[in-house]
C-alpha cells in the first residue's frame, strides 16, 4: 500500500458495487480527474435506476452516465488499458478478487447492503464505507451518511451512521408509495420502460403471476432489468412523482451529495 504523499490523480479507487450510488461516486471522481477506477459487480446486477449505473455495463460491453463511459474488463489485465483510454472500468467480481491484483490506494464499498459484507480496514490506505453496517476507526476508515435528511452526506471518522429505517425517503412528498417491491419471490418481469409515465394501480410487471402495481402517479425513474429472479420484498422500481422525464437520466440529488462526500474524503486524506 502506498502512503499519503502520492499525487491525486495518480490515486487507484477500487468501488465495490456499480449501482446507482457507486456509480455516483465513480462519475463525480472522474469529473474531479481522479480517473483510475475500477468497479466491481456481480454478474446479475440488480440495480433499479439502470439508466445512472454503470453496472449496465456487465449486460451491454458499456455504459455511459452524463457523459462518462464505463466499460466492461474481462480480466484484472485489461483494466490499466481502460484507464489510458479514459474510461472506468467494471468487471464481474462479486468476491473481490481484483483487489489482490490491482493494490488500489481508496476502497469505497457502496454495495448498500446495510451491513458489512467483508470490507476491512486494510484494504487500502483509505476504507470508506457507505450508509449502515460499518464502523469509522473500526473496520473501515470514514463512514459517510446516506440517510436522506440534516446530516446526508456527513463524514464520520468514529461510529457508524444512522441505522436503516426499512422506510424510503420522500420524494416530491411521496415515501414508500413510490418504491415498487416483489410481492414475492420468483421471476420479476416486465413490458414497461424506464421513463414511462404510470397512474397509480396501474400493473408495472409479474413476479411469477402476481401482479406488481403502482401506489402513485409518476414517472418510472428505474425498473429492475427483465427477466430476474427476485427475492421476495426486494426493490424492483422507482416511480418519480414529480413526473419530469429527465430526472430518470440524471443522478439524483442524494447521490450527487454523498459522492461529493467521497470525493472530500479523499481530499482530506491525500491532499497533503
Amino acid at each position: 500500500m502506498r502512503g499519503g504523499n502520492i499525487q491525486l490523480n495518480e490515486l487507484v479507487i477500487a468501488i465495490k458495487g456499480a449501482g446507482e450510488m457507486a456509480s455516483a461516486v465513480a462519475w463525480r471522481l472522474y469529473m474531479a480527474n481522479l480517473r483510475a477506477i475500477f468497479m466491481m459487480e456481480t454478474a446479475t446486477p440488480l440495480a433499479v435506476r439502470r439508466e445512472v449505473s454503470f453496472c449496465e455495463a456487465v449486460h451491454c460491453g458499456s455504459k455511459t452516465v452524463e457523459g462518462v463511459e464505463a466499460v466492461k474488463a474481462g480480466t484484472a489485465e485489461d483494466i490499466p488499458r481502460m484507464w489510458h483510454l479514459g474510461k472506468v472500468a467494471v468487471i464481474i467480481d462479486p468476491e473481490w478478487q481484483t483487489l489482490k491484483q490491482i493494490k488500489p490506494d481508496v476502497v469505497v464499498d457502496a454495495i448498500l447492503a446495510k451491513q458489512n459484507l467483508g470490507t476491512r480496514k486494510d484494504d487500502a490506505h483509505l476504507v470508506i464505507g457507505l450508509g449502515p453496517g460499518f464502523v469509522a476507526g473500526g473496520d473501515v476508515h470514514l463512514v459517510i451518511e446516506t440517510n436522506r435528511g440534516h446530516h446526508l452526506g456527513r463524514l464520520i471518522s468514529s461510529g457508524s451512521a444512522e441505522p436503516n429505517t426499512g422506510i424510503p425517503g420522500p420524494v416530491g412528498g411521496v415515501a414508500a408509495a413510490r418504491v415498487l417491491r416483489a410481492p414475492a419471490a420468483g421471476e420479476f418481469k416486465s413490458t414497461r420502460n424506464i421513463g414511462e409515465a404510470v397512474r397509480q394501480g396501474e400493473v408495472i410487471g409479474r413476479v411469477g403471476e402476481t401482479e406488481v402495481v403502482a401506489g402513485t402517479d409518476g414517472v418510472l425513474r428505474g425498473l429492475m432489468r427483465t427477466p430476474t429472479w427476485v427475492p421476495k420484498g426486494i426493490k424492483l422500481g422507482d416511480i418519480d412523482p414529480r413526473g419530469e422525464a429527465g430526472f430518470c437520466y440524471t443522478i439524483s440529488d442524494k447521490a450527487r451529495a454523498v459522492a461529493g462526500s467521497v470525493l472530500e474524503a479523499i481530499l482530506r486524506t491525500f491532499n497533503t
